[in-house]
């Protein structure tokens, strides 16, 4: 940790973006004052460092190409590098336990969480969502005590099962693709789909005393794709508050009237709409029906989203970074971040205002990520 004022930067507080000095001292922001080292930031933007709801981005560093990496340790440092790199202090993993197997399968669901536990020390904030697939039913109590376990403190109900072309008895889209990644022919994974699929009586039942547990012990929970109203309200009714990338309006709005929260895609927002035809998260933004956009798959997208929906009038700067930090922080339960506050977490973002790059990120007061002017700044 280190000991700093930052000056002559514009800084975004609660408020809004102004002039300001930020002190940093021993890992939190504190009151400026004399006998401190002074770095000129004139012609920067000093920013709440990101927090990411939901990223799958890391996968690509722990495996690269199939059975490729075997030491998940050094993709982590990796993955670490990319997150300071894009402003991102805070990262909730997001981790599958899917039928799909391969690495999105329970084994290497718990090789992921042993590595993140005992691996190197990492600068951003890495922890953990778990997306279980909910009709994996006789995997519920390994799955429940994996959570226990690593202490996970968030997780989200999938269903990415084809149930359509299995209804139907048709072959499923992209079959044999998929099978290769979890090690399986063909015929293999298309058995285990079928006989999940006709284990879904089974499934809500389960579904519910499993929420009711994890809650009871303090987990926050999401569903994940929901596209209707009623699919939303089923699992409002579960005690599952978090709507993750709703498929539509209806749902969101289901979602915004029931008290639950609403996650999405910024990917969407600087695509300038959903790669598979669901709703525009941007429209959803500007209706009010967003309380935080996540990385989904691509971690640039989080500070790119903001600022198109600010070039675009559809938010203020403040109203738009808050989407990005103070308020996943607050649905997350972590207080001690998300704003330019005295007290809180030196966790912060210097930006270039033209550009939109990040410059420097501190985690914690420590710094994982600095390049350029900005940097030599700092060291002069």
């Amino acid at each position: 940790m280190i000991d700093l004022d930052l000056v002559g930067a514009e800084v975004l507080w609660p408020d809004g973006l102004r002039p300001g000095e930020i002190a940093l001292r021993g890992g939190v922001i504190g009151a400026p004052g004399a006998g401190v080292r002074q770095v000129d930031l004139r012609g920067y933007w000093v920013l709440p460092g990101i927090v990411d709801m939901h990223g799958d981005g890391f996968e690509r560093h722990l495996a690269p190409r199939r059975g490729a990496m075997k030491d998940l340790g050094q993709g982590l440092v990796s993955v670490d590098a990319e997150l300071a790199a894009n402003g991102i202090t805070t990262a909730m993993l997001a981790q599958f336990w899917s039928w799909e197997g391969g690495m999105r399968g329970p084994d290497f669901a718990r090789r992921f969480l042993a590595a993140l536990r005992d691996g190197p020390d990492m600068l951003t904030d890495c922890r953990v969502q778990l997306r279980f697939e909910t009709h994996m039913v006789d995997d519920y109590s390994a799955f429940e005590e994996t959570v226990a376990a690593h202490d996970v403190r968030y997780v989200v109900f999938n269903d990415h099962l084809p149930h359509a072309a299995l209804d139907k008895g048709k072959r499923p889209p992209r079959l044999t693709g998929q099978a290769l990644k979890g090690g399986r022919s063909p015929e293999a994974h298309l058995a285990l789909m079928q006989g999940l699929h006709e284990r879904g009586a089974e499934v809500g039942p389960a579904v519910e005393a499993l929420a009711k547990r994890l809650a009871a012990r303090g987990v926050l929970l999401g569903s994940h794709d929901d596209d209707t109203a009623e699919l939303r309200q089923t699992w409002q009714g579960r005690g599952v508050g978090v709507s993750e990338f709703p498929e539509t309006e209806i749902a969101a709005r289901a979602a915004r009237e029931g008290g639950g929260a609403i996650v999405l895609g910024a990917p969407n927002v600087v695509r300038g709409g959903s790669h598979s035809g669901n709703v525009s998260a941007a429209a959803l933004v500007q209706a009010g029906l967003c309380d935080a956009l996540a990385s989904d798959y691509h971690y640039p997208a989080l500070r790119q989203a903001v600022l198109r929906l600010v070039a675009e009038g559809g938010v203020t700067l403040e109203e738009g970074w808050a989407l990005i930090s103070a308020r996943p922080a607050a649905l997350l339960g972590l207080r001690d971040r998300g704003q330019l506050e005295e007290g809180r977490r030196a966790d912060l973002v210097v930006m270039e205002p033209g550009t939109g790059r990040i410059c420097a990120t501190l985690t914690d007061g420590k710094v994982s990520f600095m390049a350029g002017e900005v940097a030599a700044r700092f060291v002069a």
